[in-house]
């Protein structure tokens, strides 16, 4: 597969069929977040609209496709049930108060994301490890595919005794469960077959309007993209322009009090909203070989989700699943995502009725496809080759994304990853020791000192047999934190309360002035004067020439 995306040269054919297949791919998936974050899902469809819209034309990496991702509605759920009991407390009582609180978080969380660009934190996504960004690829994966088989099911709602109103999911059964598992295969086995015939049509797009035809005029009675909206609430597809939202600023109180409610939220979103959109970015800069600028996307992510806010459309970021269909349907340039948004507005002005006869398992069989091509398979077998720790962080990352959400993912698989370099590291540190003919102790140190490795470093010294002449050579070493300082510093107090003379020669630069900032006594005891030996030749001019004339 990504030899097969290697070769395709962007070209505008592809970018429109890329977007409209990938536009497709959107309804259903920004459906179904809306329903978890119990808003109409036209919120959730205008946000997808007007953020993937200004992603595509001014982010950092083209091809990506931005939306209403389910990793940033999820965090939004808590702060619109308590926004609506805190509107229900004012003294003039506001119903729905929660959606308001929606849409002023995902202004802040906007502007955050726009700092976050403007002071180039989009940089330390360089930091992620590759095994943490194979367990991000495996464990959406792995969210994704489930996300589809909550689709086999049917949703009802159901009024309790005490008035209280909750959705009920029955699976599907019977005729009906293998109708949608015959439909998902169909529309699976056309997306695989169909390259091998010809490549001037798009796959995805072709299996879906086939299986739409097919049921269309079969008069199937199956799952369709109108009827999944109505049993979760909603009333359709068919929705209005996107314009801006008055009532935020007629009903959201604009104080210290409202400001302190929704910034957690927006912080927390912004910060998974950045993280899934960088990460994303970065597979598809490994399956095109190119590069992206992860700090401009960043502000394109913030400014749309600005935009969304005011506009009464909800959060989103840069969504993996509808990527990988957009980069495998030949997307490349930025036309493909603005077609994929342009293609979202459309459903909603002009073609619901169309777009509602879509049969669900058609959607599904494109997203299962997506699914197999994404998860990192090549993972299983080189996990008895790498590090037992990088696999370790591999299948932890993956499991942590599946179970609580992608934030908490990378930070503990960059946590655990930094922890086993820097035990790695302290494990490098080595002295050499040696008496010169006057009877001076030299000890020769090589590897990194930093915290981790300070107790191995002290253990390298006998400071009560040494003689009183003791030379301290980092010839091969470097003093790198404010730990390395204080061990090289407590060792020099250990050996003059012996009465002996310790120097330090061979510091880099860098390191010579970590230690002069930290303690004006060092520049009693750091030998300045010394040539490194390894550079004799460089500083003796005539040295090459004497070499040759030796030869």
């Amino acid at each position: 597969m990504t030899n097969f995306i290697r070769k395709i040269t962007p070209n505008a054919k592809d970018d429109v069929l890329a977007g409209i297949t990938t536009s497709f791919a959107m309804v259903p998936e920004v459906v179904a977040f809306a329903f978890v974050a119990q808003i109409d899902p036209l919120v959730a469809l205008s946000g997808a609209f007007i953020v993937g819209l200004i992603a595509a034309i001014f982010g950092g990496r083209p091809g990506l496709i931005t939306g209403a991702a389910g990793a940033v509605a999820v965090i939004f759920v808590t702060m619109i049930s308590e926004g609506h009991t805190k509107g229900m407390l004012f003294d003039n009582p506001v119903e729905n108060m929660g959606f308001f609180y929606l849409f002023a978080c995902v202004i802040l969380m906007g502007i955050i994301q726009v700092f976050a660009g403007v002071f180039k934190l989009g940089k330390f996504v360089r930091l992620i490890p590759h095994p943490v960004m194979m367990g991000f690829v495996n464990g959406l994966a792995i969210i994704i595919f489930w996300a589809q088989v909550k689709m086999f099911s049917h949703k009802s709602l159901v009024v309790s005794s005490d008035g209280v109103k909750e959705y009920v999911t029955t699976f599907m059964t019977g005729t009906e469960l293998y109708i949608m598992i015959a439909l998902v295969a169909f529309t699976m086995a056309i997306i695989w077959i169909l390259p091998k015939i010809t490549t001037k049509l798009p796959a995805s797009l072709t299996a879906i309007l086939i299986t739409t035809f097919l049921v269309v005029f079969t008069g199937m009675e199956v799952s369709t993209v109108g009827s999944y909206i109505i049993e979760g609430g909603g009333t359709g597809l068919k929705g209005e322009f996107p314009t801006p939202n008055l009532e935020l600023w007629q009903n959201l109180p604009i104080n210290l009090d409202t400001f302190a409610f929704i910034l957690p939220y927006a912080f927390l979103a912004a910060s998974v909203g950045l993280i899934e959109s960088l990460m994303t970015m970065n597979l598809v800069d490994e399956l095109t070989e190119t590069r992206g600028d992860g700090n401009r996307e960043c502000i394109a992510q913030g400014a749309g989700n600005i935009v969304s806010g005011l506009f009464g459309g909800t959060g989103g970021c840069g969504m993996i699943g509808q990527t990988v269909i957009n980069i495998k349907a030949g997307g490349r340039g930025r036309l493909s995502g603005v077609v994929m948004a342009v293609s979202l507005l459309t459903f909603i002005l002009f073609t619901d009725k169309l777009i509602e006869q879509v049969p669900i398992a058609a959607l599904i069989g494109v997203m299962f496809v997506m699914v197999i091509q994404t998860f990192a398979w090549s993972s299983f077998r080189i996990l008895k080759k790498i590090p037992k720790s990088d696999a370790f962080v591999l299948i932890t990352v993956s499991a942590v994304t599946v179970i609580y959400d992608l934030a908490i993912a990378v930070f503990v698989g960059v946590i655990i990853s930094a922890l086993s370099f820097a035990w790695e590291s302290a494990k490098r540190i080595r002295a050499r020791k040696m008496t010169l003919e006057d009877g001076t102790r030299v000890y020769e140190v090589w590897g990194p000192l930093f915290f981790g490795s300070i107790t191995e470093f002290n253990d390298k010294f006998d400071i009560k047999n040494d003689p009183k002449n003791v030379v301290i050579d980092f010839i091969e070493s470097r003093v790198s934190d404010h730990s390395a300082i204080e061990a090289i510093y407590n060792l020099v107090n250990k050996y003059e309360a012996e009465g002996k003379t310790v120097k330090l020669k061979h510091l880099n630069e860098d390191s010579k002035i970590l230690l002069y900032k930290s303690n004006p006594k060092f520049r009693d005891i750091v030998i300045d004067d010394v040539d490194d030996p390894r550079y004799n030749l460089a500083n003796d001019p005539d040295a090459f020439t004497k070499g040759l004339s030796d030869i």
